[in-house]
């Protein structure tokens, strides 16, 4: 399941980047270019891609708590850089996860 072709807005921002950058994360995985990033850490397997989104949640947690707000932001731009290939490894997409939180929330709004 994809986003439809639209702009999403959210506070103002083009949420559409992060249609495209799934679409990039997906053709470099699949072009196991030597000088992609995304594609050199896609070849190093499932659990390198999952323990780099481990080490990205920890350096956005240790950012949360400082003062520096554009770290934290960096950081958390990074933790869903890779949470995206992540993603992508496993087969899923954005769409799905936002699937999942729909479901929750209209189950949660029936129940109160």
């Amino acid at each position: 399941m994809n986003f439809p072709r639209k702009k999403f807005r959210l506070l103002n921002y083009d949420l559409e980047f992060l249609v495209k950058l799934e679409e990039i994360i997906k053709e470099r995985v699949n072009s196991q270019s030597e000088d992609s990033y995304i594609s050199s850490l896609s070849q190093q397997g499932l659990p390198r891609v999952a323990q780099k989104v481990g080490e990205e949640a920890l350096e956005t947690v240790i950012e949360a708590i400082r003062l520096d707000n554009a770290r934290f932001l960096e950081e958390a731009a990074d933790l869903l850089f890779h949470y995206l290939i992540l993603l992508h490894k496993k087969g899923y997409n954005l769409a799905e996860i936002s699937k999942v939180l729909s479901n929750r929330h209209r189950l949660l709004t029936k129940t109160k």
